[in-house]
C-alpha cells in the first residue's frame, strides 16, 4: 500500500493499525517517508506498482489570510492529486484508491445528521479544493478503471490532534478555556484508528462515505473528558450574553483574537452528519470517541 501524508496526524494515528495487515510505503518531504516528494509541486517517481493507494495528504486547520495561503490550498489538495494520479500511472494503475476528503465540501456552518445527498457548497480554499480533487479522482478512476472510496471525515480525535481538538486541549491545560452557553452544541467527530478500520471495506466496496461516531459528542462532554485527561476542573461555563460581547471585541481585533463572532456560532450551534451510508453499506461500527478519545 502507498499512502501520502502518511507522517502527519491522521497518518501517525493509523500506520501502526495498518501495518498489521499491509506492506506499507509513505510518499511526503519529511525525513520519514519512503518516497521523497513534494506533490504539490512535482510528479513523483514511483518505481512500482501498488494495489492500494491511501491519498492522506492534505492542507488543512489554517484560514488563509492572503492570497499566497489561498493558493496553497489548491497547490497541496488539488494538484497534488493530479500529480499523484499522473505519477500512477506511469508505474500502473492501483486496484482501488481511498482518498481522505472532508465534510467541509458541504459548506455548513449548522444543521442536523446531513447526509451524502446534500450539495458540495463549501466556498473556502479548503473545501474548493477537495471537491476539485473529488471531482478529479472520480473521472480519473473510471477512466482507469481503478475503484475509488472517498472519505469525509467530520472532526478527527486522537492523541494530540491539531486544530479545534488540539486548540480546546491547548486551552483547558493552560486555564484559559472557557466554555460558552453550557457547551450543548453537538459536532460530528472520529476517532483516527476507525479509517484503518475502515480501509479493508472501502478498498472492497469503493463509494463516498461521511464518518464519525454515532454519538456527536457535545462540546460539555469533550470538555470534561480532556480535563479529566489532564487532571484539570471542568473549565467554567459563561452564558450567551456575557460571551457575545466579548466575540464583538475580538470581531475588531482580527486575528489576534481568540474568539469572535464567527467563531461563536461555530462552538454554540450544532453541525451533525449522518454516519448511516457507511454503517448500513459497509456494515462499519464506528467507535465511541467519548469512550476512546485520549489526548497523548
Amino acid at each position: 500500500m502507498l499512502i501520502t501524508g502518511g507522517t502527519g496526524f491522521l497518518g501517525k494515528c493509523i500506520i501502526p493499525l495498518l501495518n498489521k495487515n499491509y506492506e506499507i510505503t509513505t510518499c511526503g518531504i519529511t525525513p520519514e517517508d519512503e518516497l521523497k516528494a513534494d506533490l504539490a509541486k512535482e510528479i513523483p517517481e514511483i518505481k512500482r506498482m501498488y494495489d492500494v493507494v491511501l491519498h492522506a495528504c492534505g492542507k488543512a486547520h489554517v484560514v488563509p489570510r492572503n492570497e499566497a495561503e489561498a493558493q496553497a490550498f489548491y497547490d497541496v489538495n488539488y494538484q497534488g492529486t493530479v500529480n499523484l494520479c499522473k505519477a500512477l500511472e506511469r508505474c500502473g494503475t492501483p486496484k482501488a484508491i481511498v482518498f481522505i476528503s472532508t465534510v467541509a465540501v458541504y459548506g455548513c456552518e449548522s444543521g442536523e445528521l446531513i447526509d451524502e445527498k446534500h450539495p458540495r457548497n463549501g466556498d473556502t480554499p479548503y473545501a474548493k479544493s477537495k471537491i476539485m480533487a473529488e471531482d478529479y479522482l472520480a473521472d480519473w478512476c473510471e477512466k482507469n478503471e481503478c475503484k475509488l472510496a472517498i472519505v469525509r471525515p467530520s472532526l478527527i480525535a486522537g492523541p494530540n490532534p491539531p486544530g479545534n481538538l488540539g486548540a480546546m486541549i491547548s486551552g483547558i491545560k493552560t486555564g484559559k478555556y472557557l466554555s460558552i452557553a453550557g457547551g450543548k452544541a453537538r459536532k460530528s467527530v472520529l476517532m483516527a484508528q476507525d479509517i484503518a478500520r475502515l480501509l479493508p471495506l472501502l478498498v472492497k466496496k469503493g463509494g463516498v462515505y461521511n464518518v464519525c461516531d454515532d454519538q456527536n459528542p457535545s462540546f460539555r462532554e469533550l470538555e470534561i473528558s480532556i480535563s479529566r485527561q489532564l487532571g484539570k476542573k471542568t473549565p467554567l461555563s459563561i452564558p450567551m450574553w456575557m460571551a457575545k460581547p466579548i466575540a464583538l471585541v475580538g470581531d475588531l481585533m482580527g486575528t489576534r483574537a481568540p474568539i469572535n463572532s464567527s467563531k461563536l456560532t461555530k462552538i454554540t450551534e450544532s453541525l451533525t452528519f449522518s454516519n448511516e451510508k457507511a454503517k448500513k453499506e459497509l456494515g462499519w461500527v464506528p467507535l465511541s470517541v467519548i469512550e476512546n478519545f485520549k489526548i497523548n
